[in-house]
């Protein structure tokens, strides 16, 4: 501490240092001009209610607009501020792009956005435009924008079904919920065809190819009828929100309903998480969408693991709660969660498991226990996802399965010597039956397979009559080795499992263990650099050496303040990204829809009153990363960093005030004003007074 000079204090004590948080602002006003189908005029009404809005002197800009040729369209645009459109080149392409930058700069009341569910051009900040929707809001700037029914995520796969046609651009469905008003654009089959024939919506050769597939008018009329129902699900959802604020009210729809929906790496899980959530939606009940890790989950090729990763980030895109849940039985795992959850209704797909199976299918035993829980039982359909993941395969490692053989070749050798000393087959077959126990603890399952098929046939050559050749002489010899394989394939099967078991419980002590020492370490240090050493120190044991927190300085501006191998976090592209994140208290980077091309991946450092700092991580493992169960430990670490951070600034605040209080230092005058606004003889003790 700094020597304090009697005379001259106010020279000697530093103002305190107050940690920086990233500014937010008020949340602007999203609505929605909601249509079933191209062409009934979302646009035109969209635009006709900004010149209002501008007549009224508003202050309108015209952010994107695509008026497809139509000069009813083009015409609502006179009179009001334009935004140049940015220009991306892909693969030698120049495509027309919104300008988020120069919007956010412009910062006009109100800003015309078309297209909500347009995916933007490879390099921009964000994957979809609904992604700039969002951060135009967050920026206090309100936005018109449109939709049409089959772009909503939950819809897709009725829409699919309805249409025979993939939409591919969508929008999760919170985006549509939280919009502050649903402007819902209506016109009849009859004259959205007739302005089809007319050529109002697309030219001549293109409207009759359309009308030939999508826009079919029984087609129509299931989108209208969705489009309704949509519409009315979100005015319910307002009215109810707006009746439990009034507590003298009677309180609408009263529910207590909770939907459960089962998530694994099935291709058809996504039909299934889609119903679910609709399902939730017309109960207007909260949902949970629950995975379960079991030993077999770590023989997943890689393909069904990006598929289960893809499942879990839909339901999380939709709104759901998700949990990743740990045990040998999934369907017992579900029904334990379900019961503690108070779950009511639970939403399955259709298995193909074969009927014969002795321990029957995952629908059935949910069924069989549910009790008093509902099962929905869905039919999934498989469908493609928009941007598979490219699979590497792997070559195919042969290190077990050669232990494995040589486990059997030196155990045949020993009974070849313990023959020789006259023990019976039986005991022979006992030593097989243990070295199989062992390959199966050491090496796991598919290993241990191989040496049940190596042990059985390795008895035969050697030990069964006529000796040195698979021939058998006594066929009973043929019953010994059907049990003999069944109940090494059976040992070996229950003892990898076991390992698994035993591996996943690890990692779960290890994550447990990991947040404990953190929380310890971080509440037992004091100051700021010596905390984030700490931090950086755990996040490094966890996430590995590619890993660094960065802070604001006194400009606002972030920093590497520590870390490994930073030399990635000095680059001006990953600082931008860094920057955002601080600024908007959001994940981002590597691996997500908001700035992918991003080296790392961006962790905010969030407090109730907003971001303090970033942590960087660089990793070839992000996919794992971002699985709910890692994001979910992740958020936690990040969460007791900002909170360490913030106790060590306010008590260093208030160590500073208590020395000007001290020395006699006259307090700022926001402290002079609240003190004189006390009652005389109370003094407040509070270190968060006065500063």
């Amino acid at each position: 501490m700094t020597d304090l000079d009697p005379q001259n204090p106010s020279d000697s004590v530093e103002p305190p240092r107050e940690l920086r948080v990233a500014p937010k602002s008020p949340r602007g006003r999203l609505t929605i001009f909601f249509g079933y189908a191209a062409g009934v005029g979302k646009t035109y009404q969209m635009l006709e209610t900004a010149q209002t809005y501008a007549i009224k002197g508003g202050s309108v800009l015209i952010g994107y607009v695509e008026p497809h040729g139509r000069p009813e369209t083009e015409a609502m645009l006179l009179g009001l501020d334009i935004l140049p459109d940015r220009i991306v080149e892909y693969r030698g392409i120049k495509l027309r792009e919104f300008d988020l930058d120069a919007a956010l700069q412009a910062h006009p009341t109100l800003i015309v956005v078309d297209e909500l569910a347009h995916a933007n051009a490879p390099g921009s900040r964000h994957v979809k435009r609904w992604q700039d929707v969002e951060e135009l809001l967050e920026a206090g700037i309100d936005v018109y924008t449109t939709l049409n029914v089959q772009h909503l995520e939950s819809l897709n796969d009725i829409v699919a079904q309805i249409t025979e046609i993939s939409v591919h651009e969508t929008v999760p469905d919170t985006v549509f919920d939280v919009a502050d008003e649903i402007e819902i654009v209506d016109l009849s089959q009859d004259d959205l065809l007739e302005r089809f024939r007319e050529g109002k919506v697309y030219v001549p050769t293109q409207a009759e190819r359309a009308m030939q597939s999508f826009f079919k008018k029984p087609n129509l009329t299931a989108l209208r009828e969705l489009a309704m129902r949509r519409t009315a699900d979100h005015i319910n959802r307002e009215a109810l929100q707006k009746t439990e604020l009034e507590p003298k009210a009677v309180k609408a729809w009263p529910t207590a309903e909770r939907l459960l929906v089962c998530v694994g790496p099935s291709p058809t899980s996504a039909a299934v998480i889609r119903a679910a959530k609709r399902l939730a939606v017309s109960l207007r009940a909260e949902w949970i969408a629950a995975s379960v890790e079991t030993p077999r989950t770590a023989d997943m090729s890689e393909k069904s693991r990006q598929q289960f990763l893809r499942n879990l980030k839909l339901a999380e895109q939709l709104g759901a709660e998700t949990v990743t849940l740990s045990g040998e039985r999934v369907a017992d795992e579900i029904l334990e969660y379900a019961a503690s959850r108070h779950v009511t209704k639970i939403v399955v797909g259709k298995t193909g498991e074969p009927w014969w199976l002795f321990s029957g299918s995952l629908v059935d035993k949910v069924i069989r226990r549910s009790g008093d829980v509902d099962v929905y039982v869905i039919r999934g359909v498989e469908e493609p996802f928009e941007t598979p993941a490219p699979v590497v395969r792997k070559p195919r490692d042969w290190t077990g399965p050669l232990y494995a053989l040589l486990t059997i070749a030196v155990v045949t050798a020993f009974n070849e010597a313990l023959s020789c000393l006259g023990l019976r087959e039986t005991n022979l077959v006992m030593v097989y039956m243990l070295a199989v126990v062992f390959v199966a603890a050491r090496f796991g399952r598919n290993p241990a397979i191989w040496a049940s098929v190596a042990a059985v046939l390795a008895f035969d050559y050697f030990f069964v009559k006529p000796y040195w050749t698979f021939a058998v002489g006594d066929t009973q010899y043929f019953v010994t080795f059907a049990v003999m394989l069944i109940v090494a394939v059976v040992i070996s099967s229950l003892t990898a499992r076991l390992r698994e078991q035993s591996r996943l419980s690890r990692q779960r002590e290890q994550r447990a263990e990991s947040l404990y020492h953190l929380s310890r370490e971080l509440a037992a240090t004091t100051g700021r650099q010596q905390l984030l050493t700490v931090a950086q120190r755990r996040l490094m044991d966890i996430l590995g050496p590619e890993v660094t927190i960065l802070m604001p300085d006194e400009s606002g501006k972030l920093k590497p303040m520590v870390g490994g191998d930073t030399s990635f976090a000095g680059d001006p592209n990953e600082l931008a990204v860094a920057q955002w994140v601080f600024e908007h208290n959001q994940l981002a980077g590597a691996g997500t829809d908001t700035l992918p091309d991003a080296l790392a991946l961006y962790i905010p450092l969030a407090t109730p009153s907003g971001a303090v700092g970033v942590i960087a991580v660089r990793t070839e493992r992000i996919d794992q990363l971002l699985a709910p169960a890692q994001r979910q430990l992740l958020t936690t670490f990040a969460g007791q960093i900002a909170l360490a951070l913030e106790r060590d600034s306010l008590s260093e605040q208030a160590h500073k005030i208590l020395a000007q209080a001290q020395l006699g230092v006259p307090k700022p005058e926001s402290s002079r004003s609240a003190s004189a606004s006390r009652p005389p003889g109370k003094t407040n003790r509070s270190p968060d007074d006065g500063g």
